[in-house]
């Protein structure tokens, strides 16, 4: 007999291991709703605490993927996926998935929305009038034969245990553990039946990896559950200290990755789509090695195809296809505020969680769950560390929108920032990588 619900947690509470059996039952039951959020949210904060040995993660991945359907892609070739674990101004998806899927790449992405301090794609997304983020399993299986590319939200019937807990987990202070973060990851990506998967493993402050040794930690687990089922993985360690690119918050973040589409976006953004493009194309069957990867994906920023796709993609999501021909027509903020430097100086920090908690006081995200959010709002960073900024020059533009918390946002993206009278190098953006095996 299955023991009760809190006998589970108090064993997982006092460091003890729970066998596939139990946490099958465990996630069934909070998907049927006989587990209430309570015990489950006692049960993540016990594993946050104590954590779970490789066969528990495996059982709760497995778990996940079996309170749902799995889709069989097999048709479509050797469909590819992209996730990245969560940062501050990542909008890498919005740019990439469209320029792999016009190298002939079929991309079957579920994202999620913002995690903390960390925005959520399908918020992005949703700046843009009308996308629709809600497809059914049965749209997002024509969609991707018609038009070969897919983001949408996690549909009811795949992982659907995945989507509660992973909504619980926001709210519940449980959103840092290793095993919760792999499992979540993972039980998505193998529900949606995708052959490779192409991992952006975030360290450092604005990450819920803070050090390069948990991230790899996570990787290693990540890369063993694809393994498991099947999936090749590769999994890139970048750098969060600072924000990626220099928009933070919702349509701010649209325009940057349509601004890179047309081959005007910043540098670390511009690299990093073309490592995780690069690797997709590879693991998709469509180039033999990295320099023939990257060359495609160059002639897809440079002839305009990347942009045509999104483009299409958000036409065949209801979107409106103007915003992307001309991003002024996304939502924008009431009031700018700018903040200039007071004397000569090189940016030496950019504190990638307090600018991401900012951006959430600013609206652009969710204080708690349910919350609306606010697309016009965010940070835009005119400089990133390494540059040198002259006194009375601008640095970061804040778009606010009137809101009571926005004079407490405007002192933490001040806070946030850090100075020195020398020169600083520029961050390294590529901190490791962790893989399966080479895609045959």
């Amino acid at each position: 007999m299955t023991p009760r619900v809190v006998e589970l947690i108090e064993r997982k509470r006092d460091g003890g291991r729970l066998t596939s059996d139990e946490i099958d039952a465990l996630v069934q039951g909070y998907t049927t709703g006989d587990v209430p959020d309570y015990q489950m949210s006692a049960f993540c904060m016990a594993v946050v605490w104590r954590g779970m040995d490789a066969k528990e993660t495996a059982a709760l991945t497995a778990a996940m993927v079996r309170s749902g359907e799995r889709l069989d892609l097999s048709r479509f070739g050797r469909v590819v996926d992209k996730h990245s674990t969560g940062g501050v101004g990542d909008k890498t998806t919005i740019v990439v998935a469209p320029l792999v899927a016009a190298c002939g790449v079929p991309v079957a992405k579920m994202s999620g929305r913002g995690l903390g301090f960390s925005g959520g794609t399908l918020d992005k997304l949703e700046s843009i009038k009308g996308y629709r983020v809600d497809l059914t399993t049965a749209e997002f299986v024509a969609q991707l034969e018609r038009i070969g590319i897919v983001v949408t939200g996690q549909t009811a019937d795949l992982a659907p245990a995945d989507g509660k807990i992973y909504a619980l987990r926001d709210t519940t202070g449980t959103v840092p553990a290793i095993p919760l973060i792999a499992s979540s990851v993972m039980s998505k990506k193998i529900a949606a039946g995708a052959r490779a998967v192409v991992l952006d493993v975030k360290v450092g402050r604005g990450a819920f990896m803070k050090d390069l040794t948990s991230a790899r930690a996570l990787a290693k687990t990540m890369v063993a559950i694809g393994v498991a089922h099947g999936l090749a993985v590769t999994c890139e360690l970048t750098d969060m200290e600072q924000p990626l690119g220099r928009a933070v918050g919702n349509s701010l973040e649209i325009a940057e990755a349509i601004a890179t589409l047309r081959g005007e976006g910043p540098a670390d953004l511009v690299e990093l789509t073309r490592l995780a493009g690069a690797e997709m194309l590879r693991r998709g069957g469509r180039a033999r090695d990295r320099k023939g990867a990257l060359a495609r994906i160059d002639r897809a920023l440079e002839d305009g195809s990347g942009l045509a796709k999104l483009r299409e993609l958000v036409a065949a999501q209801g979107g409106d296809v103007g915003m992307v021909d001309d991003p002024s027509r996304l939502p924008r903020a009431p009031r700018v505020e700018t903040l200039r430097a007071a004397r000569t100086a090189y940016v030496a920090r950019i504190a990638a969680d307090e600018i991401g908690i900012a951006s959430v006081r600013l609206g652009a995200g969710r204080e708690k769950k349910g919350d609306p959010i606010d697309h016009r709002t965010g940070i835009v960073l005119r400089a990133k560390v390494g540059d040198q900024v002259e006194r009375g020059e601008p640095y970061v533009d804040i778009h606010v929108a009137g809101r009571p918390e926005d004079a407490d946002a405007i002192a933490l993206v001040h806070r946030a920032f850090g100075w020195s009278p020398r020169r600083v190098p520029r961050r390294r953006l590529v901190l490791g990588r962790i893989a399966s095996r080479p895609a045959a």
